[in-house]
């Protein structure tokens, strides 16, 4: 009598790699071996960029606040320590927005942190 491997369940698991290697350029997306090592690192890969799209997101936000900024003959340090002691509370994302979306309420914004940084 034949010995019985667990046929199956390789063969599910190998399919089940398989899949997540699919539309990878040459042998990694055919090949069992080389496409675990593939979704390895592009698992990996995924996990670290996930945190990393957070800073670079708010590095985009901050240079576009800049720019606005010295578009009003401010800098980006001074304008967000004007509006702390302003005491206006909005993060650096709906500081952005308002940057490309609505130019005459940003720069009402700057007006109120130059006046907070005068005041002082």
């Amino acid at each position: 009598m034949p010995r019985a491997i667990d046929g199956t369940k390789r063969k599910k698991r190998r399919q089940k790699l398989l899949k997540h290697a699919k539309g990878y350029w040459g042998r990694r997306s055919n090949l069992y071996r080389t496409a675990k090592d593939a979704v390895a690192k592009s698992l990996s890969y995924a996990y670290r960029d996930r945190r990393n799209k957070k800073r670079d997101f708010r590095a985009l936000w901050i240079t576009r606040i800049s720019a606005a900024c010295r578009q009003q003959d401010m800098r980006y340090s001074s304008f967000i320590h004007g509006l702390e002691l302003a005491g206006v509370q909005i993060n650096r994302k709906a500081l952005s927005n308002l940057a490309i979306e609505d130019p005459n309420a940003f720069s009402a914004l700057v007006a109120k942190a130059k006046q907070a940084v005068g005041a002082v």
